[in-house]
């Protein structure tokens, strides 16, 4: 009966939330000067314990997702004469388009109290979607997305939550399709969660 109740328990989440992010490849770590490439991110979050240790919380987000992306090639010099049709590939992806990643990911948390209501909160995510759009970096279908986020939680009320933080990301498909030069960007995100129990 014990073990039904912890599993039952573990099954529901401690906490339901949002969160917007924002970001690009335009940054102080990246700023690649062949493509344009933004995000707008939002994700719906399951949060579940995992426990403490010392003065640190853990936590396992579950994080559906949809990504809109937009993305533009800039040097036309980066698909080169030696690939099949390279003049129309180079009109193609030099065209401004918008593109969707649809994905779920798993969130790793560990969280510390600063103050009373305020932590501090490092998220490391793994994930996998698929993107509806091929460009000279990246193939159509199948993707990875890894991001590690850096911010604070603050506890507004009893059961409310706001988060603020930034973010750095990667999108790739671990070379099963071709091209695989992915894209990397940081970002910033606001969340915003609610406690069930």
């Amino acid at each position: 009966m014990q073990s039904q109740e912890i599993e039952r328990g573990f099954l529901i989440p401690k906490k339901i939330g949002f969160l917007y992010n924002n970001a690009n490849e335009k940054n102080f770590l990246f700023d690649d000067k062949d493509y344009y490439y933004t995000t707008n991110t939002f994700k719906l979050q399951a949060f579940y314990n995992l426990g403490t240790w010392k003065s640190f919380n853990f936590e396992l987000i579950i994080q559906p997702q949809l990504q809109i992306l937009k993305h533009q090639l800039l040097n036309e010099q980066f698909v080169t004469p030696d690939e099949d049709n390279y003049i129309a590939k180079r009109e193609e992806f030099t065209t401004l388009k918008t593109m969707h990643l649809y994905a779920i990911e798993l969130g790793f948390v560990v969280k510390k109290q600063l103050v009373k209501k305020l932590h501090v909160q490092l998220t490391i995510g793994l994930g996998f979607g698929t993107i509806d759009t091929k460009t000279e970096r990246l193939a159509k279908g199948f993707t990875f997305i890894e991001n590690g986020s850096l911010g604070f939680t603050y506890q507004t009320t009893k059961n409310t939550i706001l988060y603020l933080g930034s973010n750095i990301g990667h999108v790739s498909n671990f070379d099963t399709q071709s091209p695989n030069n992915g894209y990397n960007i940081i970002g910033l995100e606001v969340g915003f969660s609610y406690l069930l129990d």
